[in-house]
């Protein structure tokens, strides 16, 4: 069995006064599939790093196989210092990299390379540090939250790619179908421990919670216990004194292993203050049609929605989503086509973008307004203290700035604030961004349990899944058309997912006689994907071919190894991992060889 690529051991690391990472543990094999998983704040991204050599610990062993790569995906990339996002991507390539993966990730994310980052979109950056961090095609990729700001064909083109790799990959998410989709393993940060499941994401929740429950039973009884021991010190009988001193001091190390435990962190407490009863019908959209600028947007759509229903809406980024969602609140007016909304409506909208906060004010003043320390939910005045703890927030963070807080805990803070108020239409705007798996089970029972209308825009399918009855998705073209069910259903019914504007717009335009049989290719048809590395492999087999010679020449020297046994140790090494590239690269050629000469 191959040694691991990475092993940490006996990790330990303190912020202030509080332990962050008490013994964690963690090792990493090649071609690992691994997820980390914990509530925020349970220190995923801390050990990450740590793993990725950017934080240091306090105790521990951190050891990396000699000659292996490692390539880091930070959740808020920082590229303030390249001109280009081309410049930023090619930072990234390190020593023997080759670059010649950069052209197909820039087309394959929609980049030019000419972007400036003083202007990109949070998306766009987002997309660059994927391709810094995925071209050199690393021996291990760790992960920090790659769905962040991307949309539904992003995120399904990444796990495609990811699933191809032959790297090993360390990955932290909070979209459940991603890690489902890619793990094989579950490392669940817990109380500053680390436990290891030998299964997928699929599996974890169910064992979670059984170890949870295991761990209150024995709680349970050994409280029992302490209890029984108590009785028997204030009504036992008087026997040896020896006997009598073990038992108490028994007792008091019973106390002190209660002390000593670490409870589960509480779930939030989140709940919505519903207005009054609106009218059976919530919105009628009768061949709706608009424009911006002379670009249509939104093309003859049609829908009729009732109340108590949950909606979802999927698309890409720039789709028209936003738009959509205007029209059906009535706050924008259709070029063409009639809008019906309904009586007695009280929308309200959660905004998980977060433009609203004011990054200077504190928790407390977040929480109010700026009005004092109190907070109205619906007719209610609620202390702020109290209020924030619903959504797990402590009384010691209520004059800590917003702009302190993580995205988790910014993302609870605007559910805070949008659920204070009253309302029977309930639109929800990205909720799931940087939500921990145990808030966004919450926050599906309160859609669950919501008893006005719902509407979700998400890129979250297993959100999506598992909240909404009916979904319109983006057909391309300014076309768009609803569906029963959640998302999967929808694949099921129109035999794909969301996918690319830019592609749906291509297929539009009017084609070249050439490029129209491509559209209409047999299923072996080489992709474009493939095309691009049939044409690149040659050159990196050629490329390993010159490398393995110029190892080989270094080790022709018969004093190698007595005079230099480290350069020798490294030489073999790098021959073996050279020659293992080479072997990949040749029966991907081949594979592909086949499939050009199948397609004719």
């Amino acid at each position: 069995m191959a040694p691991p690529l990475l092993t940490l051991s006996d990790i330990h690391l303190t912020f202030g006064t509080t332990p962050l990472l008490e013994g964690a543990a963690l090792s990493v094999m090649p071609r690992e599939r691994m997820c980390l998983v914990g509530r925020n704040g349970s220190g995923k991204s801390t050990l990450l790093k740590i793993a990725a050599g950017m934080v240091e610990q306090d105790k521990g062993e951190r050891f990396l196989k000699p000659g292996t790569t490692v390539r880091y995906l930070p959740q808020e990339p920082d590229l303030s210092a390249f001109a280009t996002s081309r410049d930023y991507i090619e930072a990234g390539l390190v020593g023997a990299d080759d670059g010649y993966r950069v052209p197909y990730f820039l087309d394959a994310l929609g980049l030019t390379g000419d972007e400036d980052p003083k202007v990109m979109s949070g998306g766009e950056q987002r997309r660059a540090a994927l391709a810094r961090t995925l071209a050199p095609e690393p021996d291990i990729l760790m992960l920090d939250e790659p769905t962040n700001h991307l949309d539904l064909p992003a995120i399904e083109w990444l796990e495609g790619e990811l699933k191809q790799m032959s790297s090993a990959i360390l990955l932290i998410s909070h979209d459940r179908r991603f890690l489902e989709n890619l793990s094989r393993k579950t490392l669940w940060m817990d109380r500053g421990e680390t436990r290891l499941l030998e299964k997928s994401f699929a599996h974890f929740e169910d064992w979670r919670d059984e170890f949870l429950e295991q761990e209150e039973l024995d709680r349970h009884k050994l409280e029992r216990k302490i209890h029984r021991e108590q009785h028997w010190v204030v009504h036992g009988v008087s026997g040896r004194r020896k006997r009598n001193v073990k038992r108490l001091k028994d007792l008091a190390g019973l106390r002190q292993q209660v002390r000593d435990q670490k409870q589960v962190v509480g779930g939030a407490n989140i709940s919505v203050t519903e207005g009054q009863k609106s009218g059976k019908s919530v919105a009628k959209l009768e061949h709706v049609s608009k424009a911006y600028d002379g670009k249509m947007i939104i093309d003859d759509f049609s829908i009729k929605i009732t109340r108590g229903e949950r909606i979802g809406i999927v698309g890409p980024n720039g789709s028209g989503k936003t738009t959509l969602l205007k029209l059906l609140m009535g706050e924008i007016e259709a070029d063409e086509g009639r809008i019906e909304l309904g009586v007695n409506l009280e929308p309200l909208v959660v905004d998980q973008k977060r433009e609203s906060l004011n990054p200077d004010w504190t928790l407390a003043e977040a929480m109010t307004d700026n009005g004092g320390d109190k907070v109205m939910v619906g007719d209610n005045s609620v202390h702020v203290i109290r209020y924030m703890k619903d959504f797990l927030f402590l009384p010691e963070q209520a004059r800590t700035p917003i702009h302190a807080l993580s995205g988790g805990e910014r993302g609870r803070l605007q559910l805070a604030r949008g659920l204070r108020l009253p309302s029977n239409f309930l639109v929800l705007d990205e909720p799931t961004n940087d939500l921990d798996l145990e808030t966004l089970d919450l926050l599906q029972e309160l859609v669950a349990d919501y008893s006005g209308t719902v509407v979700v825009v998400s890129h979250d399918r297993d959100f999506l899944d598992r909240t909404v009855t009916r979904t319109i998705g983006f057909e391309g073209n300014a076309k768009w058309q609803s569906y029963a069910g959640g998302y999967t259903d929808m694949i099921n019914q129109r035999g794909h997912g969301v996918q690319q504007r830019k592609k749906a717009e291509k297929e539009a335009k009017p084609k070249p006689k050439d490029t129209a049989q491509t559209t209409s290719a047999p299923k072996g048809k080489l992709s474009y994907k493939h095309k691009f590395r049939l044409e690149q492999l040659p050159g990196e087999m050629a490329k390993h071919e010159a490398d393995i010679k110029a190892i080989e020449a270094i080790l022709a020297d018969p004093e190698l190894f007595s005079s230099d046994p480290d350069k020798f140790n490294k030489a073999i090494s790098d021959l073996d991992t050279v020659k293992t590239k080479l072997e990949s690269c040749e029966e991907e050629w081949l594979e592909l060889e086949m499939l050009k000469e199948e397609a004719g």
